[in-house]
């Protein structure tokens, strides 16, 4: 019988796994055969292993494409093994160090490639991976944004979609994400957005006044914080992003609430849940004038339809909200019913 935050996992998050690069026979392997939580990231460290292998005898063979695919997929099964795993610090840092350099590895041979963006912020850097379509530029933009478990790591299929109608994808990690963890969570994202938006629009192949920005969960929360105060951003996307994060404290999954702590360097659950109520758009909703699509699912387990609701009556450069009966957070059971409609708003806009 498999534990509690084992279950959890694989109920909340099996779907945007598969969505996001995840074989499904793979997932299928480690649902069947795993009964406890403590051996979620070796389970999907060997199986990363396996497809990073892959990946670096295509190296030597010269077999660049290939070792392309095959190493960027191993990277999210890295990404994935540590997403949530806070058990084991070795472990995850492990994780953690495969899940980037395996994507850094894969960069040159990725169709079209990708270079890293090491951005200064604070004492330190941010980073972000730039890819360009092949068409000469200056090209339109969108800045990805992940969200409390989320990595830019996670991001090629969602990148792919952009890439093919011509616009440039940015995508990066932000305080409390992936290479920048060690920053802690910041709630007015406004402020790290708008250095990273200063930084892909002054990279030459980027056409700086056609920027947009795309957040998926937490990470639509960021979104819309850039949204309401950065001149550079053009339009934005939204996905499953919380008006406010600490209204549904209490029910959202204990590795999500784990996460949270951790990531916003909170001593313990009652001082995270206060740093939560921080991250809330009830100040600000009203300054997103610029175009605005919500997408959001009515199944929903994390954050309740009703805060998508609820921005949708406040933002007054609300261009669409797209409300799935049968969404789960993030949408991803149904990507085929957003994400090119989503891509094609966002090219719509970008190119007009």
């Amino acid at each position: 019988m498999q534990d509690e935050l084992l279950k959890s996992a694989i109920e909340n998050w099996g779907p945007r796994f598969v969505a996001n690069g995840i074989d499904y026979s793979d997932f299928r392997h480690i649902t069947n055969t795993l009964n406890e939580w403590s051996d979620w990231c070796d389970a999907w460290m060997e199986l990363g292993a396996k497809h990073e292998k892959l990946g670096r005898t295509a190296l030597d063979n010269a077999r660049y494409r290939s070792a392309g695919s095959h190493l960027s997929q191993a990277s999210v099964y890295y990404h994935f093994a540590k997403f949530l795993f806070f058990e084991d610090q070795d472990q995850y840092s492990s994780a953690h160090q495969k899940a980037v350099s395996t994507l850094r590895d894969a960069l040159a041979h990725l169709d079209p490639p990708g270079r890293i963006l090491e951005v200064p912020y604070m004492d330190s850097h941010l980073v972000g991976i730039l890819r360009t379509p092949p068409s000469s530029g200056p090209h339109p933009a969108v800045m990805l944004i992940p969200g409390l478990d989320s990595t830019k790591e996670e991001f090629r299929s969602t990148e792919q979609l952009f890439l093919e109608r011509g616009l440039a994808t940015f995508s990066v990690d932000g305080p409390g994400q992936g290479e920048s963890e060690y920053f802690p969570i910041e709630p007015n994202w406004e402020i790290p957005g708008e250095v990273l938006l200063q930084a892909l629009a002054s990279q030459p192949e980027i056409d700086p006044d056609r920027i947009g920005i795309w957040g998926v969960s937490l990470g639509g929360y960021y979104a819309s914080r850039v949204a309401s105060a950065c001149s550079l951003a053009k339009a934005c996307i939204n996905l499953s992003g919380p008006y406010d994060f600490s209204e549904n404290w209490d029910q959202l999954p204990q590795l999500t609430k784990n996460a949270f702590q951790i990531r916003s360097k909170s001593g313990d659950m009652d001082q995270a849940k206060d740093k939560a109520k921080k991250l809330n758009l009830a100040e600000v909703a009203g300054n997103i004038k610029i175009p605005l699509q919500i997408v959001y699912g009515a199944r929903d387990r994390l954050f309740p339809a009703s805060q998508a609701i609820r921005l949708s009556k406040e933002a007054p450069g609300l261009s669409e909200i797209l409300l799935f009966e049968d969404g789960n957070h993030g949408c991803a059971n149904i990507i085929y019913k957003h994400r090119n409609r989503s891509a094609d708003w966002m090219a719509e806009i970008l190119n007009s």
